[in-house]
């Protein structure tokens, strides 16, 4: 199986994915200390940040929403689909849920619902391009 651009993106995506931890898990530490940020949950710990929380909670979304994306990717690309909208809705799903993690954590609802709606979006052009070609 050769890297499509919709691989190629999904890469990106997980590999975000799976470093979105590191800046609430820092920010865990700057308040509890390493020992703290390691010990079981303590309600007698002090709290994360707000930011931090959201930021743990737009990891969480992350996830979930990969969960969806990532097989529609692999199903596309294995039975050979590959177009422009494909390739475009990759892209936009990369750069949404990456502005959904910034602004998620910033605080700025507004924009964090637009961003999640645009890569709910793109998911479902891959899977409506995936159906069509059932037919």
């Amino acid at each position: 199986m050769k890297l499509t651009p919709e691989l190629y993106f999904l890469t990106l995506v997980a590999t975000a994915t799976a470093l979105m931890w590191i800046p609430y898990t820092l920010a865990r530490i700057a308040t509890r200390g390493v020992m703290g940020a390691m010990a079981n949950p303590d309600p007698s710990l002090p709290p994360e940040p707000a930011w931090a929380q959201r930021a743990k909670l737009a990891h969480a979304n992350a996830i979930e929403n990969l969960a969806v994306f990532a097989p529609l990717v692999l199903v596309a690309t294995a039975i050979g689909i590959s177009t422009p909208a494909t390739v475009f809705a990759a892209k936009l799903y990369l750069f949404a849920r990456l502005v959904h993690y910034v602004v998620y954590a910033a605080g700025i609802p507004v924009v964090r619902t637009l961003a999640f709606v645009v890569g709910a979006g793109a998911t479902l052009v891959l899977a409506a391009t995936i159906l069509a070609s059932a037919t």
